[in-house]
Parts: C-alpha cells; structure tokens; sequence
C-alpha cells in the first residue's frame, strides 16, 4: 500500500470510528486504540512506527496551539496560583516519584530513563476532562483551572522530558540538568514573546481570510524550530504564542479570519489526537512483542504497567491533597484562597492522561535502556486512566453534587451584555447620524439592534405555547431561506449564471442560516429560580431596592390591558409595582415607565425568574 493510501485509510479510520464511538456513547480514544490494535494483527496491514521528529515537529507544535488559542488568558491570570501548583508542581511531583517507583520495578532501566517516564506521564490532558465535565455539569472554575493547567503541564513536563533525554544521552551532573532545564523553559518564553510580537504585527497587515489562516497554519512550526535552533523549549514558546494571539485575536484579525482560524484549528486538532490514538493501537502488538524479547515475561510486564499507574495515580492525589491542607491550614491570606475538600477530590481525580503523553513517549531515544517497555508503561497509564478516571468521572461529580454552570444564567448575563453592547451601538449611531442619512436606513439599524439583544432575552422566559418575536422571526425567515435557496439552485442547474456569482449568493444565504441555527441552539430552559450571579458591588440602587414589591397589576401589563395590546414578557418596578411589558414587547412599557417616572430597578415578573435590572447603571442583581 502506497504512503498515500495509508495516509488516506488512517484519515478515513479516524473519522468513521471517532463518529461511532460517539453516537454509542464510548470513549473516542479508547475505541481508537482498540481498533488500531485489532488492525494490527490483520494480515497485509504495515507495521506502523512514529518517527520521533514527526512526533516533536509534525504532532505536538499544532496541538499545542490549537489548545492555547482555545484557552482564555484572562482565566489563566484569574487563577494562575492554582494553575501554577499543578501545572509545576504536581508535574516536578508526578516526574520524582513515578521515576523513582519506574526505577525501582523495571529491572535494567537507568536513572535517567525512569525520570524520563515519570516526565512522559507526569502532564493530564484537559481535552479528556473537560469533555466530560461540560456533559454533567462540573464547575467552571474547575474546568478553568483543568484548562490551563494541561496547557502549562505540558510544557512543563515536555521541558522536563527534553531534560531527562539529555540525561539519557551523555552523563551529566544534577546542576546541569537544573540549569538545562532553567535555560530551556527561561528561553522559550523569550523566543514565545518575541515570536507573538512578530506575528501580531503580521496579522494586523493582512486582511485576507486565507492568507491570515494561511499564516495561524505555520505559527506553531516557525515558533517551535525558532526556540529549537536556540535550545530553548519549542513547546513552551508555542504555548505563550498560542495564548497570545488567542487573546488578542479581536483586535489582530477580521471576523471572517476569527471564524475560519477556529474551524480549521478544531479540524486539524481533530485529525491529529485520533490519529495518536489510533496510531498507537497499531504499534501495540509490536512494543509489547519487543518489550517481551528480553528477560520480562508478560505477568511481570502487566505488574509494571499496573505499579506505573497505581503510581500515577496516586502521585496527583497526594499532592492535590497536600497542597490543599497547606492553604487551609496556612496564613489568613491561603486560608481565603483555599480549595474547599469537594473541590480537592473533583481535581485530583481529573487527571486522565491523553495524546501529549502518548507522542511523547516516542520521543525517547532509541539508546534509552527499555525504551520498549517504558513506552508500554505510558500506554498502559493513559489507557487506565481514560478506563478508570475517565468513566468514574461524572458519577464523582453527581455525588459531590458541586454547583455547575446554568445555561439559564448564561443566558441572563448574554443578554444584559448583549442589551449593553447595542446601546453602545446605538449611541454610536446617534452620534454618526447626519441630516442627509436616509431616515429608514437609520431605522432600520436601530431595529437590526434592538431585535438581537430582544432575542436573549425573550430566551430566558419559562415555557409556553406562544411564540415570542424572535421565534416566529427564525421560523419565517428560516422558511424563507429555504426558498430563495431553491431559486438559487435552479439558477445553478440552468447553467445561465456564472458559478463565481452563485456562490457569492449561496455564501450570504449560508452565513445567515447558520446565524439562526445558532439562535436554535441557543434557547435556555429556567427548571429553577433564575437569579444573577453578577456582583451587586457598585451599584446603590441595587443595594436599596427590594427583592420584590406587590404588583399593582398582577395579571398582566398595566398599560397593555388597558389599551388592548400584547405582551411577550412582564418586568415589575420594584419602586411603585407598576408592571410593565419588556423590550421585546411592541409597546415597550417597562422601559418607558422608567424614562416617565425615573424609578431604577425593575425585576423580572416572569415565572421562575428572580434575577433584577438596574436601568440607571445598567447591571444584573
């Protein structure tokens, strides 16, 4: 089979199996290895063996990135304390002990080559742990933390593993694996910044959507082989150009090229990982054949494998733990940040290892003293523990029963931004708008605006059998859509209009339909009281209103009963228990009640709804 054929097959094998194995609800990863390894043992298919370059160059530099540019700065400052003990200490932690126990059962292996397995595993991927975490519910600021976390470990460990490489090669003394290690990681956030700053004056010169993909493409490897060819860590440069150019992203580069960077980096990141998972069922049956050539039968074998992991497991536990009792019993200032014991155990058990550590078990040098058996060591690490953590994960978090995100206060803060944007916008209008402007084209921007903040918030009301604006808007229009596609198809058929116009016209049909659907997937459902998790701080006419008043008018809008008009949604003033309709309404009383009488906060008078509004400061409470 040609090296294009199997390119092809691999692809194909990755996407079919990864779908399944999804739609049946089973580990992606841990079906992939399993069918890799079955392939295997067919007769005609290849034995596979990952280059150890292709691994440092072709796998890990865009996995990388991919991974940084997904993960939010702000979030890494907010919590760089915690993101810190794990992300360094618990991998110099998981990289000593795990070494030393690998040291102490794998007969013949070197010191070296032990601390370079214990680096291997040290790193969890948060890939595997936020995937579950947002599928039952596991706190944001867990997530957050897993996040950056696996971002930074993997540097760190992949420091840590370059270090012990060294070891491996030639013989050196522990102060100059010390300073190696300084130097690398001192000169990969040097080169990681310089990098950025080359790049971000780059991106801000092109406006082309494809020439700026074109250049996110090639980032991770320029940024890599340029902390290389210094001997600084090419991964943690990566990471720090990743988190970069991610936060600055806004401001560095067009929607259009935001959108494609982000589709085309799930893609790629998508390919690659199952490819490793699959890739290492293929290699299976031969590094356990090569692992057993020498003097280790396969019940000794299986006990390393299960001590490495027992090891691992426990190494993260221990200093989850540990770190945690420090704070709580530490100075005033550490007891305030503490890790509550709920928090601690979610944390330390969210430690499944994934794709960083299998490619980086192949960058062990072929000189490493049971290369074969290391290698099969770290398998058997992240396959135990996307089998035991993996699948004990959520029941973990149902019966901690910590308080995870609701997608109806997501949707209550989405809209209060929204509605404060679009007066941004608004203002902005006002300020632009001149005598000569064409008064529907002024209307019929503020209507634009005004109709995409309504929308959030006509998503918050409880369930009912009538349609809001919003709905019947995406249902019409969604019908419509379908229609002027169909004329455009038949356009198309006929061969009467040329394909460059066609597919201009198909694209504005297509970009306004996936607006829509993302209307669709947007709705919340309340199952509780949905109050504001935003910060009452800063604002006195929250503070000074109550919670509720009674209702002058308490079956419906004041002036809509009176007038014979309808409503979507109720608001209350929490001053003198007017009820009035919301914004969405087509008369708009609430708001206009506050610009009559001036009273500040209104709440919500829709059923199952608690949350309040300041129209003076414009703030949740």
């Amino acid at each position: 089979m040609s090296e294009a054929l199997q390119i092809l097959a691999l692809v194909v094998a990755v996407a079919v199996v990864a779908a399944a194995a999804r739609r049946l609800g089973f580990s992606a990863p841990l079906v992939l290895v399993v069918v890799g390894l079955v392939a295997s043992l067919v007769p005609g298919v290849p034995d596979y063996r990952i280059d150890p370059d292709i691994v440092l160059i072709g796998f890990l530099p865009p996995l990388l990135y991919a991974a940084a540019l997904r993960t939010s700065l702000v979030d890494v400052r907010a919590n760089r304390q915690a993101i810190g003990i794990m992300a360094v200490g618990a991998v110099a932690f998981t990289t000593v002990l795990v070494g030393l126990v690998a040291w102490a059962v794998i007969p013949g292996v070197s010191p070296a080559g032990a601390f370079a397995l214990g680096a291997v595993v040290s790193p969890p991927d948060a890939v595997a742990a936020t995937t579950i975490a947002r599928k039952v519910g596991m706190p944001r600021r867990i997530v957050a933390i897993l996040e950056g976390e696996s971002l930074l470990n993997d540097a760190t460990a992949l420091v840590a593993l370059r270090t012990t490489t060294a070891a491996i090669l030639a013989s050196v003394s522990v102060l100059e694996v010390g300073g190696r290690f300084v130097l690398a990681a001192g000169g990969g956030i040097v080169v990681g910044l310089a990098m950025a700053a080359v790049l971000a004056m780059a991106r801000k010169r092109v406006e082309d959507p494809v020439l700026d993909t074109t250049l996110s493409l090639v980032a991770p490897f320029l940024t890599y082989l340029a902390a290389e060819a210094v001997n600084a860590s090419g991964v943690l440069a990566v990471v720090i150009v990743g988190l970069l150019l991610g936060h600055k992203a806004p401001a560095l580069q067009s929607a259009s090229s935001r959108l494609a960077e982000q589709t085309n980096w799930r893609t790629i990141t998508f390919v690659l990982e199952n490819a490793v998972f699959l890739l290492i069922g293929l290699q299976l049956r031969t590094v356990v054949q090569n692992a057993t050539e020498g003097n280790l039968t396969s019940p000794r074998l299986a006990v390393i494998c299960a001590v490495v992991l027992l090891a691992t497991l426990l190494t993260r536990i221990v200093w989850v733990f540990g770190a945690t009792a420090a704070y709580h019993y530490g100075t005033a200032t550490m007891r305030a940040n503490a890790w509550s014991w709920s928090a601690a155990t979610l944390t330390s058990w969210a430690g499944m290892r994934g794709v960083v550590t299998l490619a980086a078990a192949f960058v062990l040098p072929e000189e490493t003293p049971r290369r074969d058996v290391l290698i099969l060591a770290a398998f058997a690490v992240v396959g135990g523990t996307l089998l035991v953590n993996g699948t004990t994960l959520p029941w973990l978090v149902r019966r901690l029963d910590l308080p995870g995100p609701d997608p109806a206060e997501d949707a209550l803060e989405e809209a209060a931004l929204l509605s404060k944007a679009t007066r941004a916008g608004l203002a902005r209008l006002d300020e632009l708008k001149a005598e000569g402007d064409d008064p529907a084209v002024i209307e019929r921007l503020e209507e634009r605006a005004r109709s995409r903040a309504d929308a959030a918030w006509e998503r918050l009301g409880a369930p009912s059998d009538d349609e809001t604006p919003s709905e019947s808007y995406r249902r019409l229009r969604q019908e419509m859509l379908h229609a002027e596609r169909d004329v455009v198809l038949k356009a198309r058929d006929s061969g009467k209009v040329d394909d460059e116009v066609l597919r201009d016209v198909m694209n504005l049909l297509d970009a306004e339909e996936s607006l829509l659907d993302r209307l669709e997937d947007k709705g919340s459902t309340v199952e509780r009281e949905l109050v504001a998790r935003t910060d009452r701080v800063g604002c006195q006419h929250l503070k000074e209103a109550p919670v509720s008043v009674r209702p002058n008018t308490p079956e419906g809008c004041e002036e809509c009963l009176r007038d014979g008009t309808r409503w979507v949604h109720l608001r209350l003033c929490l001053t003198c228990g007017h009820v009035g309709c919301c914004d969405s309404s087509p008369e708009r009383h609430a708001s206009g009640h506050f610009h009559e009488t001036g009273d500040p906060v209104m709440r919500s008078f829709e059923t199952g709804e608690a949350w309040r509004w300041c129209y003076v400061d414009e703030r949740l409470g």
